[in-house]
């Protein structure tokens, strides 16, 4: 290596004043505090934006529950245009036609339908139509339908009835599992009339077991329950039968027996007792004693 005098250095230097020299300039506060901001943003911008992202989300939710009221308002609003447009360029339900029913009234189908004036059959709901109308006592199996423009057929099937209950003055139709299924208004006269506490429960048994004695059925008029436990015989001529809480078919078997033997339903009594097994009790009808009239 060339070794170079101390002497070069100097070769065309001069004094200088130190105060002259630049100062270098200083950082801003303002700076200072950005270099820091993308310092932080570079080694944990992916955090922030995530803590960012929740707090917008958050906020947004406050917003929307604070505003929830009256956006429910305005959708039910648009919901209400929406049908009634609808209704007036011609999709108003116009036409509804029921058929099958005759213990179910046309009107309690109708409100179950839940038609207004201004439904229109694209917004009309069907299914939920056809669940109202089947909750109806009477209704076995419905169909609901829509044809456009402006028509809604429905069609139902009833419970069968197999007799009339009467119960607290108020006679009622009712099926075989003993459920009313309607109010009888007089088209059901000839069904098996059961009255009293509880006779709906045990009707069909007792008119199953009367079925296979169609001899006993000339002028019955009622099947009375007596105390939930045992039934009652009533003719149209006011003669009652009592039978036994066990053992009814034996003893309208015994019944129908007297009957082609000795023509005792057409005795002039007022009550045959078969309550107790082998022994047939009845009452003669109280006669008025001439002198005493």
């Amino acid at each position: 290596m060339q070794q170079v005098k101390s002497e070069a250095f100097f070769v065309g230097a001069r004094p200088v004043d130190p105060r002259a020299l630049p100062v270098p300039a200083r950082r801003s506060p303002l700076k200072r505090l950005n270099n820091r901001f993308n310092r932080t943003l570079v080694l944990h911008g992916t955090a922030l934006r995530r803590a960012g992202m929740a707090v917008l989300a958050l906020a947004a939710l406050g917003g929307l529950y604070q505003v929830r009221e009256p956006i429910g308002f305005g959708l039910s609003a648009l919901t209400t245009l929406t049908q009634g447009g609808f209704a007036e360029v011609g999709l108003a339900v116009g036409e509804i036609s029921i058929s099958g029913q005759t213990l179910t009234s046309e009107q309690a189908i109708f409100d179950a339908l839940g038609i207004q004036p201004e439904t229109s059959t694209l917004a009309f709901d069907v299914e939920a139509a056809r669940g109202r109308i089947a909750e109806l006592p009477a209704i076995d199996t419905v169909t609901v339908r829509k044809t456009y423009p402006a028509e809604v057929a429905v069609s139902v099937t009833e419970k069968e009835p197999v007799a009339r209950w009467r119960v607290d003055g108020i006679t009622f139709v009712i099926d075989a599992t003993g459920s009313q299924i309607g109010e009888d208004f007089g088209a059901y006269g000839d069904l098996p009339l059961v009255i009293g506490d509880g006779a709906a429960d045990d009707a069909m048994v007792m008119i199953m077991a009367l079925n296979n004695f169609p001899q006993l059925q000339d002028g019955l008029v009622a099947l009375s329950r007596i105390a939930d436990r045992r039934w009652d015989m009533i003719y149209e001529t006011g003669l009652r039968v009592q039978l036994p809480e066990q053992g009814v078919a034996q003893a309208l078997s015994k019944l129908t027996r007297y009957q082609s033997q000795y023509q005792l339903l057409d005795r002039d009594i007022t009550v045959i007792d078969l309550r107790v097994d082998a022994v047939v009790a009845v009452r003669p009808t109280k006669r008025e004693d001439p002198e005493k009239s």
